[in-house]
């Protein structure tokens, strides 16, 4: 089916709002401080976050004090490598919506989930359950097994599996309250993503921990999504514990450095078991090599190695970012630009014919910038379409794809490319 006079002038309406809405940005200069892939429309800020223009210096950097100081650089260098971490501590705080002695950078994020519900998953009596969501990321399912496993519980009794009703995508809160209700006493911890990978759906982690604590248990979250993509306030809402990557939305490069919370009211608590590490221990005392493990008195005493810095400094440098825009200011910008794409799908289908289901919630309060969405009667051979054509997003089997456009480097003629290579594609493949 060829495109028709109606479709060209829907595409240049798109174009023109886009436009219009690009002048009227307040941040769309910051789209220059990233390296966009030549001839791309990239939408993938959700699996793997763009390169920070600042980063390759700041790397250079490290390797020049490297080559000129040797060992000394953990004292000599710039950004002396002995603390590191500490300074991505204060961007960590601002997208975590925490106190800095609550948040560290550190590990891989499923090695902080284990490390984390080894502190915060102690099963005792009938109180055995871990609740995760049915649908979770994979890594965070097999690390729930595994930490069953080491308890000797059965995950066939011990693990709580939360689903969607039936012929719906997304959870709902009151049903995630009223699971939490059910388990009771027998419920340890509850363990749920704070953005869903696959729907997008953002949860209300504020009523899930409310609920959690209201039966005794602690609650957590795994951010992978959801850090430096929506507004948190981890420390607000009483969350006992977070994790979340750094390669995403936080463009820390792939495999960067993670990060970890933990809620201050746990960091005074000496029966809180943790698996320790040098880099834990009393940081003023550290070089004396003592036998007797002192933890330090906040999140980062939950470390175990030294900073791994090369891996951290492109972390540093796109933290430098969030600090100068802020996460309100990304967040409004958010909401208009995942709104645009949502409108634009909706003018497509009409347009087309064709059926475009989303499954992202379309209260803009129960996500972020990720719309996940399904062309029935359109398989792969879509998406390989619209991938020719220079978008960059993300295919999920059976049949999902899933948009993120980033409000510090996408734009709304980002967004209006993709809706008319969108819409010759539905009308090929027809």
């Amino acid at each position: 089916m060829q495109s028709g006079p109606h479709n060209d002038l829907l595409n240049a309406d798109l174009l023109r709002q886009a436009r219009q809405l690009d002048n009227e940005d307040p941040l769309a200069s910051w789209r220059e401080q990233f390296h966009i892939p030549t001839g791309s429309y990239y939408f993938t800020g959700n699996s793997l976050g763009l390169q920070p223009v600042g980063a390759e210096q700041m790397i250079v950097e490290e390797l020049e004090d490297w080559r000129k100081f040797g060992v000394e650089g953990h004292f000599k260098s710039r950004r002396p490598w002995v603390n590191y971490h500490e300074q991505l501590t204060e961007g960590l705080a601002l997208i975590a919506g925490a106190q800095p002695s609550e948040v560290v950078a550190m590990n891989t994020l499923t090695v902080n989930l284990h490390l984390l519900l080894i502190s915060f998953f102690r099963p005792a009596g009938k109180r055995t359950q871990l609740m995760i969501e049915k649908g979770a990321f994979p890594s965070d399912r097999y690390a729930a097994l595994s930490q069953l496993q080491l308890h000797g519980l059965d995950p066939a009794v011990d693990l709580i599996e939360i689903a969607p009703r039936p012929g719906e995508h997304t959870l709902r809160t009151e049903d995630i309250e009223a699971r939490i209700a059910e388990a009771g006493d027998r419920l340890a911890c509850c363990a749920l993503s704070g953005v869903q990978y696959y729907t997008g759906q953002l949860f209300d982690m504020q009523r899930i921990t409310t609920a959690a604590h209201a039966v005794g248990a602690t609650c957590g979250f795994d951010l992978a999504h959801a850090a430096g993509n929506v507004p948190l306030q981890l420390h607000d809402w009483n969350v006992d514990f977070a994790c979340w990557c750094g390669y995403k939305y936080l463009n820390g490069g792939p495999g960067c450095a993670a990060g970890a919370f933990v809620h201050a009211r746990h960091h005074g608590d000496p029966e809180l078991l943790r698996l320790a590490g040098w880099w834990g221990h009393n940081a003023e005392r550290r070089f004396k090599m003592e036998p007797e493990f002192e933890p330090i008195a906040g999140a980062a005493g939950w470390q175990m190695s030294n900073a791994p810095v090369l891996n951290m400094t492109a972390l540093l440098a796109s933290l430098e970012t969030f600090k100068a825009v802020g996460m309100d200011a990304l967040r409004e910008k958010s909401l208009a630009l995942t709104g645009f794409l949502e409108r634009g799908l909706a003018q497509v289908a009409e347009a087309t014919g064709e059926h475009l289901e989303v499954l992202t919630p379309a209260d803009p309060t129960q996500r972020g910038c990720q719309l996940s969405v399904i062309a029935h009667g359109h398989g792969r051979r879509l998406f390989d379409h619209m991938t020719s054509k220079g978008v960059v997003a993300d295919w999920r089997e059976p049949a999902v794809i899933r948009l993120a456009p980033v409000p510090l480097y996408n734009s709304f003629e980002d967004v209006a490319h993709f809706l008319r290579i969108l819409e010759g594609g539905l009308r090929a493949d027809s």
